[in-house]
């Protein structure tokens, strides 16, 4: 069979949608200001899918910083990869304040989070090594597991008994061979269900088992914590995460990401770590722009609580209206309803033309073929306006979907 013959006809479980979905529930275009409203096929709706926690991405003083850097260096400065021609004073002192927020000894700026995850696995183990991973991981992680040779394990999502049986089996397998060493990975917030991992439970195990634990904090970095400083720090462990990574485009409402652990940790891994070697530097613009956004997460702690504000509101109000929003322990809002693909697509068809408000849907493969999640993400420049008005619609769409409106097949046709 010819290759190009081949994915044509297995489009792949999304793909098969693609001739319905494309433009409108996959690959929209939102346009205009970053807000709260924005413009989607020519009207302005209210939307709840933006990665801005903080509402940094319009803030006054990062749009500044983001023009005056940009102005100055443009967007070609420093050229090529850090280690060949591409290192700088400022992106090194940048490092060392991600480190000293996360309390940290060392961290190391990377180009784009999902590509430094899956590096950072791979330059960290060898086919000696057994790694052990949470099953709700995001894709970044699955797929670098993926890419390792040697023995890998997972665990279902957050269940600590089943966690102490891997790593049993893995302690096992490493003794026996008197080579290799264990990992366990796992999320500080689970970016589509919002619950946190039970870092404090698995650091327990260390009394048990030696291994070392990385996170992925993408959704907990300047939402979580007293300080903001993330999911370990709300749950007291922050010291005993020996990886810790999260992105910038989620409260920095940015692009790239770090990982911070000890000097010689983060030194291996500025050696080792292909998609950093291989790969141009971060543009100074966005190095200098991140540096403004790091310092608001800091010490603007309004953005926080006007955050929070929000996403109780919000949360409150759906679990009141008898809304099933799951285990969320975090910013992050999941709304689970009981329908089939197309009964999704025509109520989100509903919600958007009908109602003005733009969310995420979430259908299988990625939640059960019966379940339909609209994901929410609250930020800090949302109000209570916003807030009451989605309540309110979604308890209107609820009605909907238990008297079989939306049965069939796709009945909203976008004009």
């Amino acid at each position: 069979m010819d290759l190009f013959d081949k994915l044509m006809t297995d489009r792949g479980p999304l793909g098969r949608l693609s001739g319905v979905a494309h433009g409108y529930f996959a690959f929209p275009k939102l346009e205009g200001e970053i807000g709260p409203r924005m413009k989607f096929r020519g009207r302005e709706l209210l939307n709840w899918s933006l990665n801005n926690y903080l509402g940094l991405a319009n803030h006054p003083e990062v749009r500044k910083a983001d023009a005056d850097a940009a102005k100055e260096y443009g967007l070609a400065y420093p050229m090529g990869a850090r280690m060949m021609s591409g290192n700088s004073n400022i992106i090194e002192q940048f490092e060392k304040q991600l480190a000293e927020f996360v309390g940290k000894e060392d961290a190391m700026v990377l180009n784009y989070g999902y590509q430094g995850v899956v590096s950072i696995i791979d330059a960290l183990l060898d086919r000696h090594d057994v790694v052990i991973y949470d099953s709700e991981s995001h894709a970044c992680i699955v797929d670098g597991v993926r890419l390792h040779v040697g023995k890998r394990f997972v665990f279902p999502h957050n269940d600590i008994e089943n966690l102490r049986k891997q790593l049993e089996r893995a302690t096992k397998i490493v003794e026996e061979n008197k080579q290799g060493a264990i990992l366990v990975i796992t999320e500080g917030v689970f970016g589509m269900a919002g619950d946190m991992g039970k870092l404090k439970d698995i650091v327990a195990l260390k009394k048990e088992f030696q291994f070392r634990l990385m996170i992925d904090d993408a959704h907990g970095f300047g939402t979580m914590g007293k300080t903001g400083a993330g999911t370990a720090e709300e749950q007291g462990v922050q010291d005993d995460v020996d990886i810790y990574f999260s992105t910038f485009a989620k409260s920095m409402a940015s692009i790239g990401g770090f990982v911070a652990s000890n000097e010689q940790v983060i030194e291996y891994l500025r050696y080792n770590c292909r998609s950093q070697i291989f790969a141009k530097t971060l543009p100074m613009p966005i190095v200098l722009g991140n540096m403004k956004r790091l310092e608001l997460l800091k010490t603007r702690k309004e953005l926080r609580e006007n955050l929070w504000k929000i996403v109780v509101a919000l949360q409150t109000g759906l679990k009141e209206r008898g809304f099933n929003i799951g285990r969320t322990e975090s910013p992050v809002t999941p709304v689970f309803l009981k329908g089939d693909e197309f009964e999704a697509g025509n109520l989100t068809m509903d919600l958007r033309e009908n109602y003005g408000i733009f969310c995420s849907i979430v259908i299988y493969p990625v939640v059960p073929k019966d379940v339909v999640m609209l994901r929410l993400i609250p930020t800090a420049v949302h109000t209570l306006e916003d807030v009451n008005q989605t309540i309110n619609a979604f308890e209107s769409i609820s009605v909907k979907l238990k008297n079989g409106d939306y049965a069939g097949q796709l009945m909203y046709k976008p004009s």
